[in-house]
């Protein structure tokens, strides 16, 4: 039986979802706010089939592609993921439309990285249904994802997120709902630490990031993989565990003053790198 996916949102980190489930024989649905963003949504995932295609993994673009489809979501979804940016207001609205218009055994599933679940599902009626499914960046290569639960999520909920993680080929991690999860939390602070050295001239951004990753074995450092998620969503990260979790999330000043001058890593061309887009 093929399982029927939809994807609210088609930005970085919904078009690698929606590749995933596409390369796993799945049909997926998009939706996106305009037909602009809907079209460059179908270029990032096609771009990205192509691309595992031609390094001889089991993928075939075309095909693939043929089972992708834009709009709203389908009534007849399995799971819907909503991919949307990290406003918890923009959020609560997607996944509340999307409540309404799928079954009652379909899985909904937020792929926020800090956001209270219990707090988004707070909009639904029926909040036990919803569940946190944090991918990480570039999704078709990170093997990870965070499975999130509250108080209220019934074992079925939770088993049917553990069998489409596996699926993916993908390693679950069964975390409580608190803010930033367990990867968020744990990495944002080693992250801010960064840039605070940066700050106090301790070394420089590249030389920061060797130390880590020969030092600690880790495949990135923490300041490239800053400019890779985008700047400015590290403060949005930093500044709501801040409010949550008190002073030692405090954003750096330098982190504050790269994002008003527009310096936000990889999709503006500058960050703590130079980057060829």
């Amino acid at each position: 039986m093929t399982v029927r996916v939809a994807v609210i949102g088609g930005g970085r980190m919904g078009a690698g979802i929606a590749q995933v489930f596409l390369a796993t024989g799945a049909r997926v649905t998009v939706q996106e706010a305009d037909d602009a963003a809907a079209a460059a949504a179908v270029e990032r995932i096609a771009r990205g089939l192509r691309t595992a295609e031609s390094r001889q993994q089991d993928v075939r673009a075309d095909e693939a592609l043929r089972r992708l489809s834009l709009g709203p979501v389908p009534e007849a979804a399995d799971l819907v993921i909503e991919a949307v940016p990290e406003d918890p207001k923009l959020k609560v609205e997607v996944l509340a439309a999307a409540e309404a218009r799928i079954g009652p055994r379909a899985l909904l599933a937020t792929n926020t990285s800090s956001l209270s679940i219990t707090e988004l599902s707070a909009g639904l009626d029926g909040p036990h249904r919803l569940i946190g499914l944090h991918f990480f960046n570039p999704v078709p290569v990170q093997r990870l994802v965070e499975i999130v639960v509250t108080p209220h999520t019934p074992p079925g909920v939770l088993a049917a997120a553990r069998r489409h993680v596996e699926a993916l080929g993908k390693t679950g991690v069964v975390v409580n709902d608190s803010p930033g999860f367990a990867t968020s939390r744990l990495g944002v602070l080693l992250g801010l630490e960064a840039i605070r050295m940066v700050e106090e001239g301790v070394a420089s951004a590249e030389d920061i990031d060797t130390a880590m990753t020969l030092g600690y074995s880790h495949p990135m450092g923490p300041l490239r993989l800053g400019d890779l998620v985008g700047l400015d969503v590290r403060l949005a990260i930093a500044e709501y565990l801040h409010a949550r979790l008190g002073p030692r999330f405090e954003p750096p000043a330098l982190l504050r003053e790269m994002v008003a001058r527009g310096e936000l890593g990889r999709k503006t061309g500058k960050g703590f790198y130079a980057w060829d887009n």
